[in-house]
Protein backbone atom coordinates (compact mmCIF):
# COMPACT_ATOMS: atom_id res chain seq x y z
CA UNK A 1 0.00 0.00 0.00
CA UNK A 2 1.31 3.28 -0.55
CA UNK A 3 0.09 7.36 0.07
CA UNK A 4 -0.05 10.11 -2.57
CA UNK A 5 0.31 13.86 -1.39
CA UNK A 6 0.35 16.35 -3.84
CA UNK A 7 -0.88 20.24 -4.09
CA UNK A 8 -2.67 21.30 -7.19
CA UNK A 9 -3.00 25.17 -8.26
CA UNK A 10 -7.07 25.52 -9.89
CA UNK A 11 -7.66 29.20 -11.02
CA UNK A 12 -10.68 29.22 -9.66
CA UNK A 13 -12.03 30.18 -5.83
CA UNK A 14 -12.06 27.42 -3.40
CA UNK A 15 -16.14 27.82 -2.97
CA UNK A 16 -15.67 27.13 -6.75
CA UNK A 17 -13.90 24.54 -7.19
CA UNK A 18 -15.68 22.77 -3.73
CA UNK A 19 -18.67 23.07 -6.47
CA UNK A 20 -17.05 21.27 -9.13
CA UNK A 21 -16.11 18.77 -6.89
CA UNK A 22 -19.81 18.29 -5.25
CA UNK A 23 -22.51 19.13 -7.85
CA UNK A 24 -23.09 15.85 -9.98
CA UNK A 25 -24.40 18.33 -12.85
CA UNK A 26 -20.83 20.57 -12.70
CA UNK A 27 -18.95 16.75 -12.40
CA UNK A 28 -20.11 16.10 -15.39
CA UNK A 29 -19.00 19.38 -17.59
CA UNK A 30 -15.22 18.98 -16.49
CA UNK A 31 -15.05 14.90 -17.09
CA UNK A 32 -17.58 14.81 -19.38
CA UNK A 33 -19.06 11.17 -18.07
CA UNK A 34 -22.23 11.13 -16.05
CA UNK A 35 -21.55 11.14 -11.83
CA UNK A 36 -23.26 11.02 -9.26
CA UNK A 37 -22.57 12.88 -5.88
CA UNK A 38 -23.71 13.97 -2.46
CA UNK A 39 -22.49 16.07 -0.25
CA UNK A 40 -24.90 13.80 2.35
CA UNK A 41 -22.23 12.02 4.50
CA UNK A 42 -22.43 8.26 4.20
CA UNK A 43 -24.00 8.43 0.50
CA UNK A 44 -22.35 6.36 -2.22
CA UNK A 45 -20.66 8.55 -5.23
CA UNK A 46 -19.74 7.77 -8.50
CA UNK A 47 -17.43 8.63 -11.30
CA UNK A 48 -16.21 9.03 -14.74
CA UNK A 49 -19.43 6.48 -15.83
CA UNK A 50 -18.89 4.07 -12.70
CA UNK A 51 -14.88 3.48 -13.34
CA UNK A 52 -14.81 5.51 -9.72
CA UNK A 53 -16.49 4.61 -6.83
CA UNK A 54 -16.83 5.19 -3.04
CA UNK A 55 -18.73 6.12 0.01
CA UNK A 56 -18.54 9.99 1.12
CA UNK A 57 -17.37 10.39 4.54
CA UNK A 58 -17.13 14.18 5.33
CA UNK A 59 -17.80 17.48 3.86
CA UNK A 60 -16.85 21.26 4.83
CA UNK A 61 -18.08 24.05 2.51
CA UNK A 62 -15.42 25.51 0.58
CA UNK A 63 -12.77 24.08 2.38
CA UNK A 64 -12.63 20.39 2.48
CA UNK A 65 -13.85 16.43 0.93
CA UNK A 66 -13.28 13.81 2.54
CA UNK A 67 -14.37 9.81 0.71
CA UNK A 68 -13.43 6.22 0.93
CA UNK A 69 -12.34 5.13 -2.29
CA UNK A 70 -12.97 1.36 -3.02
CA UNK A 71 -10.54 -1.08 -4.55
CA UNK A 72 -11.60 -4.75 -5.45
CA UNK A 73 -10.73 -6.79 -2.33
CA UNK A 74 -8.64 -4.47 -0.22
CA UNK A 75 -9.38 -4.95 3.31
CA UNK A 76 -8.03 -1.26 4.25
CA UNK A 77 -9.70 1.79 3.40
CA UNK A 78 -8.44 3.98 1.26
CA UNK A 79 -9.07 7.68 1.96
CA UNK A 80 -9.11 10.83 -0.27
CA UNK A 81 -8.96 14.02 1.47
CA UNK A 82 -8.87 17.47 -0.81
CA UNK A 83 -8.57 20.50 1.30
CA UNK A 84 -8.95 23.63 -0.45
CA UNK A 85 -6.90 26.79 0.12
CA UNK A 86 -7.16 30.36 -0.40
CA UNK A 87 -4.03 30.84 -2.94
CA UNK A 88 -2.83 34.13 -5.43
CA UNK A 89 -3.92 32.51 -8.41
CA UNK A 90 -6.97 30.96 -7.32
CA UNK A 91 -6.97 27.56 -4.66
CA UNK A 92 -4.39 25.55 -3.75
CA UNK A 93 -6.09 22.04 -3.87
CA UNK A 94 -4.39 19.68 -0.84
CA UNK A 95 -4.60 16.02 -1.73
CA UNK A 96 -4.01 13.01 0.15
CA UNK A 97 -5.06 9.69 -1.30
CA UNK A 98 -4.03 7.07 1.75
CA UNK A 99 -3.53 2.89 1.06
CA UNK A 100 -3.16 2.63 -2.93
CA UNK A 101 -2.90 -0.56 -3.48
CA UNK A 102 0.47 -1.33 -5.04
CA UNK A 103 -0.48 -2.29 -8.27
CA UNK A 104 -2.95 0.69 -9.13
CA UNK A 105 -0.51 3.06 -7.94
CA UNK A 106 0.95 4.48 -10.94
CA UNK A 107 -2.50 4.54 -12.42
CA UNK A 108 -3.73 6.38 -9.64
CA UNK A 109 -1.27 8.78 -9.71
CA UNK A 110 -1.26 9.73 -13.86
CA UNK A 111 -5.25 10.08 -13.20
CA UNK A 112 -5.58 12.40 -10.36
CA UNK A 113 -2.72 14.83 -12.06
CA UNK A 114 -4.32 14.23 -15.64
CA UNK A 115 -8.03 13.27 -15.73
CA UNK A 116 -9.23 14.32 -12.40
CA UNK A 117 -6.91 17.73 -11.28
CA UNK A 118 -5.52 18.45 -15.23
CA UNK A 119 -8.89 18.26 -16.46
CA UNK A 120 -10.51 20.50 -13.59
CA UNK A 121 -7.58 22.98 -14.15
CA UNK A 122 -8.23 22.64 -17.70
CA UNK A 123 -12.09 23.47 -17.32
CA UNK A 124 -11.10 26.43 -15.45
CA UNK A 125 -8.51 28.18 -18.00
CA UNK A 126 -11.96 28.12 -21.02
Amino acid sequence: MKDFKKYYIIPATPDEVYLALTNPLTIELWTGDAAEMSTEPGSDFSMWDGSIVGKNIEFETGKKIVQQWYFDGQPEESIVTIKLHPDKAGTSAELRHTNIPDADYDDMVEGWNNSYFGALIDFYHW
